[in-house]
């Protein structure tokens, strides 16, 4: 078993208390790759800004859990050599779908799990998201678990239609639960088609479609029940047009990608909102750096020479989110 203090990784419990008390939301950015991986340290080292490194089941299995491991405390060696002398850096399962997943993590040195039993009905939601904070809390592993249910498909994780959190529910869930923080449903959606075109209307003057609005009254009721207690966003890529046009032109399809505005994003992480998630807009970015650099030099055949430019384009774009839509910069613990 391998904890994750040795590691050099931190969990959730103080960055999103300083997160909700300062207006600020500490990103949690998707990896798959190395190059993922270096961009996200590289960007969250030079903003001193807290981050967490999150990983799909899918993700995990692909990487294998124990390469993992040593990747994230290379993570958090490489960021004290980017000049972090304290980095503060998580280590997330996303959407673990059973105890035993959630199990593995902790003995393989995460440092924050979730438990998405949002799909079941709500007593063993209860009972299974409570099984994990038993286990994870003895190690000092903080959880997230969800009400709701987010539309869209990420890895595993596929839904049809999403339902709101209901805010009558949220008390006694994490009263019953000891969760730790909680992620809700106000229309984020997961991947690079979050509304269908029907649910959006189009601007005039562009053609592209709008997407509908978060629904922040929900937001707000549920603050109201369970003041100053982390909540969480899924679900929450923008989908940036500039990285959808690029793929397009460089011979990729992807008709009709649309995401959340960031202006939303920027409002939800002025509130109790500490942990926005956000996987398909380093997806695009990546992609589409490496679709223009193929289709300009076709002859290229060194993953460097591709993988690079996308690392550097992913580098940009979580500096962006980082200082422009989540606010987290030079929010690093004195």
């Amino acid at each position: 078993m391998a904890s994750y203090k040795t590691l050099g990784l931190v969990n959730t419990r103080e960055m999103f208390k300083r997160a909700i008390n300062g207006g600020y939301a500490v990103p949690a950015f998707n990896f798959n790759n190395m190059e993922q991986l270096q961009a996200i340290i590289k960007a969250s080292s030079e903003l001193k800004s807290p981050v967490i490194l999150q990983v799909s089941k899918g993700a995990r299995n692909y990487a294998n859990q124990t390469l993992l491991q040593y990747m994230a405390q290379g993570a958090v060696e490489y960021a004290k050599e980017l000049g972090c002398e304290h980095p503060e850096v998580v280590l997330h399962l996303d959407h673990g779908d059973s105890f035993e997943l959630c199990k593995s993590c902790v003995d393989m040195g995460f440092s924050s799990v979730m438990i998405d039993g949002s799909a079941l009905p709500y007593d063993e939601n209860v009972a299974l998201t409570k099984k994990v904070v038993e286990y994870a809390h003895a190690h000092d592993v903080t959880v997230e678990g969800e009400l709701g249910v987010l539309a869209g498909v990420e890895d595993e994780v596929v839904a049809e239609e999403s339902h709101y959190t209901k805010p009558e529910e949220v008390i006694d869930f994490v009263t019953k639960t000891g969760v730790d923080s909680l992620a809700i449903s106000i229309g984020t959606s997961h991947g690079a088609y979050k509304f269908k075109p029907e649910q959006c209307t189009r601007d005039p003057k562009t053609g592209k479609l709008v997407p509908p609005p978060l629904a922040f009254d929900v937001l707000d009721a549920i603050m109201e029940k369970l003041p100053g207690f982390p909540i969480v966003l899924h679900g929450s890529s923008s989908v940036p047009q500039e990285y959808v046009d690029m793929i397009n032109e460089y011979g990729g399809k992807l008709p009709d990608a649309v995401g959340i505005p960031e202006e939303q994003l920027r409002k939800a992480s002025a509130s109790a909102v500490c942990k926005i998630n956000i996987d398909s807009d380093s997806r695009l970015a990546f992609t589409a750096a490496v679709r223009k650099t193929l289709a300009e030099k076709p002859g290229e055949f060194d993953p460097r020479k591709y993988c690079g430019p996308a690392r550097d384009e992913m580098e940009k774009m979580y500096k962006h989110k980082i200082i422009d839509v989540l606010g987290s910069d030079g929010k690093l613990a004195e």
